[in-house]
């Protein structure tokens, strides 16, 4: 099994690479414009929910999983490298899985608490959330930097990292170890998994009372457009937010499966999962061009501009 699984895995992580990074930089951009008919205040969210994603892409699936499979003894695998690589990787991960908590958790403000709506769901707040999310995030990932030590010393130079075997059996680092293990990816899957549960429960009560008021509920038809602007609101939380359970749910039993000694394959386990959480980095661009309309047609506008742009310097040319 694990050789299948290195073999899936060779052919898996290029392509994820080569699909990740231009959708996100494609989203950075189209979103960073303003122009997808979104409020500030979701739009920091998500070229933040992007911007990490990239990053994972880069310093997980690139660095990382491709560097491994193809680039094996090259720098990347010198002890210095190693060493800076695993922190940045922690930390874009954290992010990636924080932002989708901080973006969960504005649209349960801006859906469930009107009254604290206008004071939290501003672009300032997002922008404080995010810098300060981001900020603790790599401040807690900076002792993974004393984590490795070399496997071998080639022309002495330190290669081949691998985890310090102190790291399991020291009280200190044990600690460390759970404390990031229930940081990410734990408490935020419970986290969103409680805030989608009440913005469900918020709803359906919300949307009975106002039918109730607009007398929907004896058969009369009328429109609602606060209904209508919050059903989109919630699709695009929804699918984010479900996306981000559905792809993390594997590595989520992983962990439960080592830490309650189930009897499943821990090693495939962990593989399939690794390969699930950082195709999520990949899927948010997809989903806000299948829930935006807006969205897609910055996007059809993106691609047909260097057509268009090519074909008026040919008639130029021409003429």
């Amino acid at each position: 099994m694990g050789r299948t699984i290195d073999i899936i895995s060779k052919i898996y992580y290029p392509i994820l690479a080569v699909i990740g990074v231009p959708v996100n930089l494609l989203a950075i951009v189209i979103l960073d414009r303003g122009k997808c008919g979104l409020s500030t205040c979701t739009t920091r969210y998500l070229v933040a929910m992007a911007t990490a994603d990239l990053l994972v892409i880069i310093f997980q699936v690139i660095l990382n999983q491709i560097g491994h499979y193809y680039f094996l003894g090259s720098f990347l695998n010198i002890l210095p490298v190693c060493r800076v690589k695993l922190p940045l990787n922690r930390a874009a991960t954290d992010c990636s899985v924080w932002f989708t908590v901080t973006f969960t958790f504005d649209r349960f403000v801006a859906i469930c608490c009107q009254k604290l709506k206008t004071k939290y769901c501003t672009e300032k707040t997002a922008a404080v959330v995010l810098t300060a999310t981001c900020i603790l995030l790599c401040l807690k990932n900076i002792p993974f930097y004393f984590t490795y030590e070399p496997a071998k010393i080639i022309n002495n130079v330190p290669m081949y990292c691998y985890t310090k075997p102190s790291y399991y059996t020291e009280p200190g680092w044990v600690g460390f170890d759970r404390f990031d293990v229930v940081l990410t990816p734990l408490l935020p899957f419970a986290l969103i998994l409680l805030l989608n549960v009440l913005t469900v429960r918020h709803i359906l009560v919300a949307s009975r009372v106002r039918k109730g008021l607009r007398g929907q509920s004896k058969g009369e038809s009328h429109g609602d457009p606060e209904m209508e602007s919050r059903r989109k609101s919630v699709i695009l939380l929804f699918t984010i937010s479900g996306n981000f359970i559905l792809l993390w749910l594997v590595f989520v039993l992983f962990y439960f499966n080592i830490a309650f000694h189930f009897d499943f394959d821990s090693n495939t386990f962990g593989h399939v999962g690794y390969m699930l959480l950082n195709l999520s980095c990949c899927t948010n661009t997809f989903i806000y061009g299948a829930t935006q309309s807006k969205f897609r047609e910055q996007v059809k506008s993106a691609v047909k501009y260097p057509v268009t742009s090519i074909i008026q310097l040919m008639n130029k040319q021409n003429n």
